[in-house]
């Protein structure tokens, strides 16, 4: 197993876990625009799909072909055991480095957390 992911790759892989059934090349990068409130274009989303794929951390299926996408079939990707064991390392990673950081609180003016 490789040792580490980029953050880009979690956040994928955190999107492909919170989508399931609907974590297909544009629903990942819609789901990732959403929450970053950044625009997210498919190649930036594409090419680590296909790293997680060669890895082992992620493996997809054709779905069902539909009239709206003219007939095409929709690659669906889900994480493997090896992927979630990755995540649960990066989570871990990522809580110990949080350790101690202060809760954000809401300042008056509403604009995160003063420093």
């Amino acid at each position: 197993m490789r040792k580490n992911i980029t953050r880009k790759e979690e956040l994928i892989l955190l999107s492909i876990h919170n989508l399931k059934d609907q974590a297909y090349l544009i629903g990942i990068a819609s789901h990732l625009a959403k929450i970053t409130r950044r625009k997210v274009s498919l190649t930036s989303v594409h090419l680590p799909l296909s790293r997680l794929e060669e890895q082992g951390l992620i493996d997809s299926r054709m779905g069902d072909a539909s009239a709206v996408r003219g007939g095409r079939r929709k690659k669906i990707y889900r994480i493997t055991p090896l992927g979630y064991e990755m995540l649960d390392e990066q989570k871990r990673i990522s809580d110990m480095l949080w350790k101690g950081y202060p809760q954000p609180s809401a300042p008056a003016n509403g604009k995160g957390s003063p420093r």
